[in-house]
């Protein structure tokens, strides 16, 4: 495995990315790989395609863009002459785009903010203009439920209205939280949206120090909407004593889900800001796993 591993990165560097037939190949695989177009530092950029392309990815995550304090996400998705070069250039690469994300929640509160469903349904609304199914929403760190339990009745409230015109899009939003997989049934129960599922992080399981096989089975496939397939920054996931992905694929395999496997972190600590490296060895490490 280790000898194949290696050919794989060798002939990364020497075509500079996998070819057309390929990536069709890849396309019919039961697990296909993303990278998040925020962490290889092309938040919402057009070129994000064809980094993603050298790095060895079948997709990119597009984010929303920035929000801070703004009544809008930074979108020039609502163009549709830039909606029209991104997916042209979606096409030229032989790339699908696996998600959106609204990565401004990571650091907005979509728990306090009045405006929350409004910025939910303008990603929807992006969604739909560019046939991508799945969008992601953080319940990032001023709407984390674990730290910030009193924000339940705001978050389920809105959650219940977010799911009521996705299901009406025909879409799915993916929330990540840092709940426990049985603290994230309960949820979604309250929820009670089957357009409201779990977006799935091995880090955040992993920093808890949860079982993750464990947890992907009590949450079973029906409600796993999408997974972010890293660690934390400092090893490369085949450098990783955390996380063992033949288990996970066992995991995932027994339960029949598939879908998207995403890509956020794991770089190498020492050598953290090298995207193409850190991407590449990742991209090619989890395909060395899930699509042979």
């Amino acid at each position: 495995m280790k000898n194949k591993f290696l050919l794989t990165i060798l002939t990364l560097a020497i075509t500079g990315g996998y070819t057309a037939n390929q990536a069709s190949a890849q396309s019919k695989q039961r697990y296909k790989v993303a990278v998040a177009d925020i962490y290889i530092l092309k938040r919402q950029k057009i070129g994000a395609f064809e980094l993603a392309k050298t790095i060895g990815t079948d997709g990119v995550e597009v984010d929303m863009g920035g929000l801070g304090d703004r009544p809008h996400f930074d979108n020039q998705l609502t163009a549709d002459s830039t909606r029209d070069k991104f997916l042209a250039a979606a096409k030229a690469t032989n790339l699908e785009i696996s998600s959106i994300s609204m990565g401004g929640f990571f650091s907005q509160s979509f728990a306090n903010r009045a405006d929350a469903v409004n910025l939910a349904t303008e990603c929807i609304n992006t969604m739909v203009r560019m046939n991508v199914k799945i969008g992601f929403l953080p319940l990032g760190i001023n709407s984390d439920l674990g730290a910030n339990p009193e924000y339940r009745p705001a978050i389920v409230s809105k959650l219940k209205e977010v799911g009521k015109i996705a299901q009406k899009a025909g879409v799915t939003i993916a929330i990540g939280t840092t709940l426990s997989a049985q603290a994230d049934l309960d949820l979604l129960k309250e929820v009670n949206s089957p357009a409201i599922k779990i977006y799935y992080n091995f880090q955040t399981a992993l920093d808890a120090g949860r079982d993750l096989e464990k947890e992907l089975e009590l949450l079973g496939k029906k409600n796993i909407a999408i997974i972010h397939c890293t660690d934390t920054d400092g090893k490369w996931l085949q450098n990783d004593p955390k996380i063992d992905l033949k288990k996970v694929k066992a995991t995932l395999d027994k339960m029949g889900w598939s879908g998207w496997l995403v890509i956020e972190r794991s770089r190498d600590a020492a050598d953290v800001h090298n995207v193409k490296k850190n991407y590449s060895a990742n991209a090619a490490y989890v395909k060395s796993i899930f699509q042979q």
